[in-house]
């Protein structure tokens, strides 16, 4: 078989191997969302069977309490807060790389005299490519052709690069180091499998525009684009290993800033930043929700006579009946030493009562090998706007209904009494003598 046909036998290969790698995502998506109607029709017929009046609105969202099925390493919501980096830094990189490049291939075609034949074609390409690459940064509206920036820009860089190099002498361009530079800098961007489907379209097209120039190579040029392909995937494996790695480091900051240590749980700071952005929320929409705030009831006696290790077992083992216990929407976080919260959007008084309730159930019933007595908690519940307006009034509200379940008897759910708590704060005035009392 002649060498022409063995390299296009590669390219088709190559893209199909190519585009497999980038749908292949799609299916796995399609398998989840048609996975995931199913369970969310089982939940609606349970829900249903549960309110005979048929209604699906919030007090059914909130009587369902669904536990997470995966495993709770990241918590991971839509509104997770992000480490705080520049947003544009990735856009404004590509865009001085790409007109720099550009500008660069126009010198260096026009000065160096090595391509008059072609060098109308190549100021024609640097400045349909300019032109494309305006469109795609600046002129673009916010569509979902716009989220699909990255990958449009990906492959006008490859159509430009695969041209340029067929137009300046095929695999002996000087150009063929832009595939490399192309695969090696979007590594770092992107998952591995996109980097290893970019780096399969990166050599079908390398192939295809040194098959348009020379369809019967020699040694030598072969050799020549042997080595750069040993290069491009070496860098494609560079980029995304190192990727890979800067993705993980800033996941290890996010948890670090928002997730306590010991229990998995959002920790305090995060769980203000949710309180806060679901009261806005409440205003806009007036839509209302439920916080649960629960203290262990003797946890100190646990510490005395078990010691602080079995402390801690108690508190991971409340936090995971705490985390099973609230649907992935809500935020479950740890609010003090011994206290927990959970922040329940769009549920009415009478759904947090029931998650509140089963909470406590699952504390009372499930117990620790060992622990005798097994641990209780003391729940109060509040609603927004009934309990308070402010993140400052529902917490206060909240306190002041678990300290209630806690006078009643502990091991209960309570609510906030109607009327406000009067916290009256006394000045002390500090002592004087005697002798300085007298008038002067």
């Amino acid at each position: 078989m002649p060498v022409s046909e063995l390299v296009v036998l590669a390219i088709a290969i190559l893209s199909i191997i190519a585009f497999a790698l980038l749908l292949a995502p799609s299916f796995v998506w399609l398998r989840r969302r048609i996975s995931s109607r199913t369970v969310q029709d089982k939940e609606a017929t349970a829900e249903a069977m549960a309110d005979p009046k048929g209604n699906p609105g919030e007090t059914s969202r909130a009587l369902v309490v669904t536990a997470d099925d995966d495993d709770f390493d990241l918590p991971l919501t839509a509104d997770a807060p992000q480490v705080k980096t520049d947003p544009n830094l990735e856009d404004r990189v590509v865009r001085v790389v790409s007109w720099a490049f550009l500008m660069a291939v126009a010198v260096f075609a026009a000065a160096s005299g090595l391509w008059p034949g072609a060098l109308a074609s190549i100021v024609i390409l640097v400045a349909v490519t300019g032109e494309a690459l305006l469109i795609l940064q600046d002129v673009l509206p916010r569509t979902p052709l716009k989220q699909a920036k990255g990958p449009l820009q990906g492959i006008l860089a490859l159509v430009f690069a695969s041209s340029l190099v067929a137009l300046t002498g095929g695999l002996q361009s000087p150009f063929t180091f832009t595939f490399p530079l192309i695969v090696g800098a979007g590594a770092l961007l992107v998952a591995p499998r996109v980097a290893l489907a970019l780096a399969v379209l990166a050599t079908a097209a390398y192939l295809t525009a040194g098959l348009i120039v020379d369809p019967t190579p020699e040694i030598g040029p072969l050799v020549t684009m042997a080595v750069n392909l040993t290069g491009l995937y070496l860098l494609a494996y560079i980029g995304a290993s190192v990727g890979r790695e800067q993705r993980r480091a800033r996941d290890a900051a996010i948890r670090l800033s928002t997730v306590d240590a010991l229990t998995g749980l959002y920790n305090r700071s995060y769980f203000f930043t949710a309180l806060e952005r679901e009261i806005a929320r409440g205003d806009r929409s007036g839509r209302a929700f439920c916080m649960v705030m629960l203290d262990l009831d003797d946890l100190k006696s646990v510490n005395d006579r078990f010691g602080h290790i079995a402390g801690d077992q108690v508190l991971r083992a409340v936090a995971d009946i705490v985390r099973g216990g609230v649907r992935k929407i809500d935020t479950a976080a740890r609010y003090g030493g011994d206290e927990f919260v959970a922040l329940l959007p769009e549920t009415d008084p009478t759904g947090g009562w029931v998650v509140a309730e089963k909470i406590r159930q699952v504390v009372a019933e499930q117990g620790l090998p060992g622990i005798d007595p097994g641990p209780t908690v003391s729940v109060g519940v509040v609603s927004y706007p009934a309990d308070g307006r402010s993140a400052d009034a529902l917490l206060v509200s909240a306190d002041r209904a678990m300290y209630a379940s806690k006078r009643g008897g502990k091991n209960r759910v309570a609510r906030a009494a109607a009327e406000p708590m009067a916290i009256n704060i006394t000045p002390i005035e500090a002592p004087t003598k005697r002798g300085s009392e007298r008038a002067g």
